[in-house]
C-alpha cells in the first residue's frame, strides 16, 4: 500500500512539474513575438554620461521618460573633461548612448569624432546654441559662478580680495582641462585680463589654492562645511543645492577693480555619442529631453535657463531666487568656443606651466 500510494504521489508531482514547464515555456514564446506594451521594450536602458550637476531632474525626467516609453536610463555623471575622456576610452566597445558635457569638451568630442548627427528635431533651439552639423545641441543654459562661505561678506569681493593671505588653503577652484566650470575661469579671466594676464593672475593664486580637484561639485560642501572659504562653481548647480539640501553658502560673482562683475556661459550640451548601443532608444530620450513638457520644468526644478527660445523666461518656484535675478548687473561675455578649443592644448600647458600643477 506505501508503495502504490507513493506512486501515485510521484505521478502526480510529475504532471504539476510538466503542466508548469509548458506554461512557462508559452509564456516566454508570447514574450518573444512581442507580447504586452512594457514586454515589447525589451527592458532596453539607455545609458548617459553626463557632466555632474543637474541630477535630480535628470531623475524626474528619466522617470517619466520611462513612464511613457517603458525606457529605462542609467545615469553616469562625471567631470566634463572625464565624460569625454571615459567615451573616447571606451570606443571599442561603446557603452554610452548620450553624451552631455559643457563646452569646449562637447566641442572636443566632436572632433574626435565620437559623436554623430542624431537627426532628432532641434528648430526650437537658436541656430548659436547648436551644431550646425547636428552634432550637439544645448540642453540648458547655466553660468559661471563663485560660491563663498557664510564667514565671508562675498558681496564686494574682488579678484584681488582672492589673494590675500587670509585665504591661504582656503580656496579651491575646479582644475581647467579637467572640469568644465574650471575651463571656464580660465576662459573668463583670459577674457577679462587676456592670456598671459590670466596666467600671471592664477600663478598669484596658486598660493592660496588647495589643489586640483577634476569636479566642480564636490567643492560645494567644503564650502557650506567651512574647509574652504571660496570655490568656483556655476548658477544651476548652486541654486540647486542650496534649496535641495539647505546648504548656506552665497554665490557670488568677483568683481574687477572697477566694480563690474562678469560672467560667462557654461551650458549642458547634448549629443547622440558614435557607436551608441541604443541609438533609436537614445533618440527618444533626447527628443524628450527637448520637448516643451521637459524643458519647461529647467527653471523651476533645476535652476536652468531652458534651451527652447520661448521658454527661457521660466522663473524658479516659490521664494528661490532664479538665474536672472542672480545675473542681474552682471555682464555675460560672448565666448567662441571652437576657438577655445582651438587654443586649448597651449593654453592648459602654458597654464600648468605657470602654476605647476
Amino acid at each position: 500500500m506505501r508503495t502504490s500510494t507513493t506512486r501515485a504521489r510521484l505521478a502526480r508531482t510529475l504532471s504539476r512539474t510538466a503542466l508548469l514547464l509548458a506554461t512557462a515555456t508559452a509564456l516566454a514564446a508570447t514574450a518573444a513575438c512581442g507580447g504586452t506594451g512594457a514586454d515589447s521594450a525589451g527592458g532596453k536602458t539607455v545609458t548617459v554620461y553626463s557632466a555632474d550637476g543637474v541630477g535630480s531632474w535628470y531623475k524626474a525626467r528619466f522617470a517619466d521618460f520611462q513612464q511613457q516609453t517603458g525606457i529605462a536610463v542609467n545615469l553616469v555623471e562625471s567631470g566634463s573633461g572625464e565624460v569625454v575622456n571615459r567615451v573616447n576610452k571606451e570606443q571599442g566597445n561603446p557603452q554610452a548612448d548620450v553624451m552631455v558635457t559643457l563646452p569646449p569638451f562637447i566641442q572636443k568630442a566632436k572632433s574626435a569624432g565620437l559623436l554623430q548627427n542624431s537627426g532628432i528635431d532641434t528648430s526650437a533651439v537658436p541656430a548659436a546654441d547648436k551644431d550646425a552639423d547636428g552634432k550637439y545641441v544645448t540642453l540648458a543654459n547655466n553660468y559661471l559662478c563663485f560660491i563663498a562661505n557664510t564667514s565671508v561678506d562675498a558681496s564686494a569681493l574682488t579678484w584681488d580680495d582672492l589673494l590675500k593671505p587670509e585665504y591661504k588653503g582656503k580656496l579651491q577652484y575646479s582644475t581647467p582641462g579637467q572640469a568644465g566650470d574650471g575651463t571656464a575661469v580660465l576662459v573668463l579671466l583670459q577674457k577679462l585680463l587676456g592670456k598671459q594676464g590670466a596666467l600671471d593672475y592664477l600663478t598669484k593664486l596658486q598660493a592660496n589654492n588647495v589643489g586640483p580637484s577634476p569636479s566642480t561639485g564636490k567643492l560645494q560642501a567644503k564650502v557650506d562645511k567651512g574647509e574652504l572659504s571660496v570655490a568656483n562653481g556655476d548658477v544651476q548647480m548652486n541654486l540647486t543645492t542650496i534649496k535641495e539640501k539647505g546648504s548656506k553658502f552665497s554665490v557670488f560673482f568677483p568683481a574687477t577693480a572697477d566694480g563690474k562683475k562678469s560672467t560667462v556661459a557654461v551650458p549642458y550640451v547634448m549629443g547622440l555619442a558614435k557607436g551608441a548601443p541604443h541609438q533609436a532608444e537614445a533618440k527618444k530620450l533626447m527628443e524628450f529631453l527637448l520637448s516643451a513638457e521637459a524643458q519647461k520644468t529647467l527653471g523651476p526644478d533645476a535652476f536652468a535657463v531652458s534651451a527652447r527660445a520661448e521658454l527661457r523666461d521660466t522663473p524658479a518656484t516659490g521664494s528661490a531666487p532664479s538665474p536672472s535675478s542672480v545675473l542681474k548687473g552682471v555682464d555675460l561675455l560672448p565666448v567662441d568656443w571652437n576657438t577655445v578649443l582651438t587654443d586649448l592644448d597651449g593654453d592648459l600647458a602654458a597654464y600648468q606651466k605657470a602654476t605647476g600643477s
